[in-house]
């Protein structure tokens, strides 16, 4: 097959220095990653794209999952933006000077407002940081502030590695030399700033979220759950990321075969998930506006770590022979018709450090005979009873994969396995996150920041934000905090490397395979490209 490359810039890991002066805005007349040629188009213009209901209210800290992503990254701006190549770029920030392994310090540029017409300063990301690092906030992405000075899991405490110097300019004391790396990482939503009137009701704000960056919320009323969210232009905003529409307004879908039924249908500006039912046919029915190329994206599922056969030395065997039992190669040609590459290890081919050649990586190949023995030695520790089942949700296009890799444990493990639906995401994420749920689960990762460290920090830290089967190994810990505080990056990825390993013996989450991005866009619509994390960069796309 073939497929588009997609250019990633390389994160040289810094000892000192000025990260990323200056933005850069689009401009026309170009040709974008999917080959199409660009043109102009109307610059009042609303763009409809897919998505689905965010999992809670559209908070920074509290968002972790790719629904809310996508409205929080367009509603608001942080210091920095990650550019279609994965490159870093200043957004409010002036500089990010990273002073030595840990302290940085961070100048704002002056006269960027809050659509309320707040100016946004120091305070604005101190406050908004401090807020989603303190305890009794429980915020799902609170293990971002890990690194700042001062930051306690188990109890409210100060960030006290957070200095203001005076309106726009603050610095940031870590509690280990990880300057480098963390610097990478402040594209990120969790680190976008808040204005003075989110902090007299976080719930309501984050219903209506009063944000900086390139879109605002058209009104009051633009979020109507479950069906859909509109974004019109911030005319306020100064950043790179200028908009040549009028606004996007985000559709919720049920089902992405409805999506790409809208697609064809013209009632469906630009799609980013085709329908595992359409990937034998999207690329001919869409011709020139069908988009199949590499993205930052792994998929798995998880097993609870305290799941009944699957703890100690019995869980170990188990959890070997049900990745041996899944043929890859079959399911990835007959399901995804090669819309999807195998997994080797826990990241993803377009990310510098990723491997094809780790220790231990044979587990993740289909092997019967071996699934078969290690799955006798378990029994032999405790016989296994019951059904192996992967909860899913319904509405994202998993239910065909999921029957496939039940059914190849099924027939090479002769015991039952099953696909378990779930009506929608909020709901199965409800459960993994409450920890009701007691059956393997659907995961995966698509890259917050282009770096191996993402793809394993807050999935398999011990106590991360998005570490849904409390995984927890020292040595793996270790590792990971050796390759951050690396003075170069082939140090760093040889660290991590060593850390996937870890978890190549432990298995917290069975690797399937990388996704391509798979998408496609309307009739008259131009200017689309789809960036290193394969989420559209809307504000480029033009129509009319």
């Amino acid at each position: 097959m073939k497929r588009s490359k997609i250019a990633l810039a390389s994160l040289t890991l810094l000892t000192a220095g000025v990260i990323a002066l200056s933005g850069c805005a689009g401009g026309g007349g170009t040709t974008g990653d999917n080959g199409k040629t660009n043109g102009g188009g109307n610059a009042s213009a609303i763009i409809t794209v897919n998505g689905n209901e965010p999992e809670n209210p559209l908070i920074p800290t509290n968002t972790n999952e790719v629904g809310g992503g996508k409205i929080l990254d367009s509603v608001f701006a942080g210091l920095a933006y990650y550019d279609g190549d994965g490159k870093l770029v200043n957004d409010m920030a002036e500089s990010i000077t990273v002073d030595d392994p840990s302290n940085l310090t961070i100048k704002l540029k002056k006269g960027n407002k809050f659509t309320n017409d707040e100016e946004v300063t120091a305070d604005s990301f101190i406050n908004a940081w401090q807020y989603g690092a303190k305890f009794s906030n429980k915020q799902l992405n609170s293990s971002w502030f890990a690194d700042i000075e001062g930051f306690d899991p188990a109890k409210d405490s100060e960030l006290t590695g957070l200095k203001k110097v005076d309106d726009y300019t603050f610095t940031v004391k870590l509690n280990s030399p990880v300057a480098a790396d963390w610097s990478q990482r402040l594209g990120y939503s969790a680190y976008y700033p808040l204005p003075s009137v989110a902090f007299d009701d976080m719930k309501s704000f984050g219903e209506h979220p009063i944000g900086n960056g390139p879109y605002k919320l058209a009104s009051d009323s633009a979020w109507q759950h479950d069906i859909q969210i509109d974004l019109v232009k911030n005319d306020g905003y100064t950043g790179g990321r200028q908009v040549k529409n009028g606004g996007i307004t985000i559709k919720f879908y049920a089902s992405q075969d409805s999506a790409y039924a809208d697609l064809q249908g013209g009632n469906l500006d630009v799609l980013d998930a085709i329908p595992p039912s359409a990937f034998a046919t999207f690329e001919s029915d869409l011709g020139d506006r069908a988009v199949n190329q590499p993205a930052a994206i792994f998929q798995s599922f998880s097993i609870p770590g305290d799941a009944a056969h699957f703890t100690g030395q019995e869980g170990e065997l188990r959890r070997q022979a049900i990745s041996l039992a899944i043929n890859r190669e079959q399911i990835t040609k007959t399901i995804f018709n090669d819309t999807r590459t195998p997994a080797s290890d826990f990241t993803s081919p377009v990310i510098n450090g990723w491997s094809d050649s780790l220790a231990g990586a044979d587990v993740l190949k289909y092997n019967a005979d071996e699934a078969k023995k290690l799955w006798a030695e378990a029994d032999a520790i405790s016989k296994w009873s019951g059904s192996f089942q992967i909860a899913y949700n319904a509405d994202g296009g998993h239910k065909e994969w999921v029957d496939a890799v039940s059914n190849s444990i099924k027939n090479t493990l002769g015991i039952d396995a099953s696909g378990k639906s779930y009506v929608d995401f909020a709901t199965l994420r409800a459960d993994v996150n409450a920890r009701k749920i007691k059956t393997a689960f659907r995961t995966g990762w698509q890259a917050d920041y282009p770096g191996m460290y993402n793809f394993l920090q807050p999935l398999y830290s011990t106590g991360a934000s998005s570490n849904d089967t409390d995984y927890s190994n020292k040595q793996f810990d270790a590792l990971l905090a050796s390759g951050a505080s690396a003075a170069d990056q082939d140090t760093a990825i040889a660290d991590y490397q060593k850390a996937q390993e870890i978890l190549l013996k432990d298995l917290p989450a069975i690797p399937l395979w990388y996704s391509n991005v798979t998408g496609g866009f309307g009739k008259g619509v131009n200017n689309v490209t789809f960036g290193w994390n394969s989420v559209p960069l809307y504000y480029e796309i033009t129509k009319g």
